[in-house]
């Protein structure tokens, strides 16, 4: 049938040039059906805001890339729903996307009014539409139907019943229930909880094993059906975790069954929560094991962990077994209100912060000593230090983060004496994220009292370094060297205690050139 693309591939190996070919289109005015929402093109001429239309189950989409294609504009709805019909306008870059329930249509908006959708790595506006349903010239629009009905078919664990013999052939039974995942300009961290977030969306995931392979981080991810395995491929395959980074190249694995023999930070059977950590690897607590060993929609609520970008406060807040979806903003700047200004110095903001991004500049307000303002590398950074950072006890006091709406912390006029409030750490050797897919970016736990330490002196004792710890002004509760004493976990009576601990002793020269690497664990001793 003319006008049904044979490339739409469900359960079929394809490249992403393939996946995001712009040859799914039809002719610009295809499939229009005389339908507006007020705008003749795609540009921001006339603003819209989402007050302007009541709630609908249609959503209109606008400023969508030239290449775009069905395949990416039904995957915008797909986590928060059924979609029941899709229209594209690819003359005016726009299409409208309808969802099987209004309070779907509800809940999609909301979540990318705090996460700014993104098509092809280009942002894009979504709003209610004017009309409560979408009337589709069949004939008009069979290339976006059969897409739809391709996604249909895999969402309701069938075969279409009507359609194209090239919709069918691409709608072959997945050949396995297990992904094979890669993880391509890995620049934030991907944890194993974050992968298990995004793609639990699409089906109870059973197991997950993460590993490096050719300097590649890579996943195999088993779901309990195969046809769940189909759909998160179809729409998850090319999508950026983060923004403009962290892309998911998906394939089927020749596997069809995983074998996991630990439950830590790299590999987990959410069915099996009794079993072992392993040697050397931070244990799982069995209630966050069992937690996610149903069905994690409870968990995560109306926050779809599956497009792009996934907002950094939430899977760095997800990988912690919890969940924090603030608005996001463009700033990499904080604001770090009710510091006790007697003890804080912007070297011990930066270890803190750091443990969460690279820190550019530190600034203790002048005329408020109490505040301070901390540049991080990016947004998603400030972000991240943000949702771990806000409400801790430092110095006795706790700490409110927040962005700032400064875009950068200037550093004093040169020749002013700024009393050493004011910090520039851009060329620090100590940054812990400087290296793009470094190991660091795996470890990244919230505050805890539990510290995990590195880079120790073969010839340094339990006592030495228990001894270290209570001189900073707390005490030590429990200790455990890994098995080759480079490692070890110190756990102190309190989080603030370890938090204390953290920026004392961070960097610490233990002689003969081993300085001491602190930061903070998920386990308990």
């Amino acid at each position: 049938m003319d006008g049904i693309v044979s490339d739409v591939g469900v359960g079929v190996k394809r490249g992403s040039d393939e996946l995001l070919s712009s040859s799914l289109y039809n002719s610009p005015n295809s499939g229009m059906s005389s339908i507006s929402d007020g705008t003749s093109n795609g540009s921001d001429s006339k603003k819209f805001k989402v007050e302007d239309a009541p709630p609908s189950r249609v959503l209109h989409i606008r400023k969508l890339p030239n290449e775009a294609t069905e395949t990416e504009v039904i995957a915008l709805g797909l986590p928060f729903g059924k979609v029941t019909n899709i229209l594209t306008l690819k003359g005016k870059n726009q299409a409208f996307l309808e969802m099987g329930t209004e309070e779907a249509a509800i809940t999609m908006l909301n979540y990318y009014m705090a996460v700014t959708p993104h098509v092809r790595n280009a942002p894009v506006i979504i709003q209610y539409s004017t009309h409560k349903e979408l009337k589709t010239d069949s004939a008009g629009n069979q290339r976006a139907q059969a897409v739809l009905q391709a996604v249909s078919a895999v969402q309701g664990g069938g075969m279409p019943t009507s359609g194209s013999s090239a919709s069918e052939s691409a709608l072959t039974p997945a050949p396995s229930p297990v992904l094979r995942i890669i993880i391509d300009n890995m620049f934030y961290p991907v944890t194993l909880d974050v992968l298990q977030q995004i793609f639990s969306k699409f089906g109870t995931v059973m197991k997950i094993i993460t590993f490096t392979k050719n300097n590649q981080f890579q996943a195999l991810l088993q779901y309990s059906e195969p046809v769940n395995a189909q759909q998160a491929k179809l729409a998850l395959d090319g999508q950026n975790i983060y923004n403009a980074c962290c892309t998911l190249r998906i394939d089927f694995s020749k596997l069809v069954n995983l074998n996991v023999k630990y439950n830590n930070d790299k590999s987990r059977d959410y069915t099996r929560p009794e079993l072992p950590s392993g040697d050397g690897q931070p244990s799982v607590d069995p209630s966050v094991a069992a937690a996610f060993s149903k069905d994690s929609s409870s968990l995560l609520g109306k926050i779809p962990g599956a497009l792009s970008p996934l907002n950094a406060a939430a899977a760095a807040a997800a990988a912690a077994g919890r969940v924090a979806l603030g608005h996001t903003g463009t700033s990499g700047v904080l604001l770090v209100s009710n510091l006790n200004e007697e003890m804080v110095t912007p070297q011990s903001l930066f270890t803190l912060f750091g443990v969460y991004g690279d820190v550019q500049r530190v600034k203790i307000l002048y005329n408020k000593k109490d505040s301070a303002l901390i540049q991080m590398a990016d947004s998603n950074q400030a972000q991240l230090a943000m949702s771990h950072l806000n409400g801790q006890k430092m110095y006795s006091k706790i700490i409110r983060v927040t962005l700032s709406k400064h875009q950068t912390v200037q550093l004093p006029r040169e020749g002013l004496d700024d009393q050493g409030l004011t910090k520039d750490f851009t060329n620090s050797p100590l940054h812990r994220f400087k290296k793009p897919g470094s190991k660091n970016f795996q470890n990244i736990f919230p505050p805890s009292g539990t510290l995990h330490l590195s880079n120790i002196p073969e010839d340094i004792t339990e006592d030495d370094l228990r001894v270290l710890f209570s001189n900073s002004g707390g005490t030590v509760k429990a200790f455990k060297f890994f098995q080759d004493h480079k490692m070890a976990l110190l756990q102190m009576a309190s989080v603030e205690e370890a938090i204390q601990g953290l920026i004392d002793l961070h960097n610490y020269n233990m002689g003969n050139n081993h300085h001491l690497r602190v930061s903070f664990s998920k386990s308990t001793i």
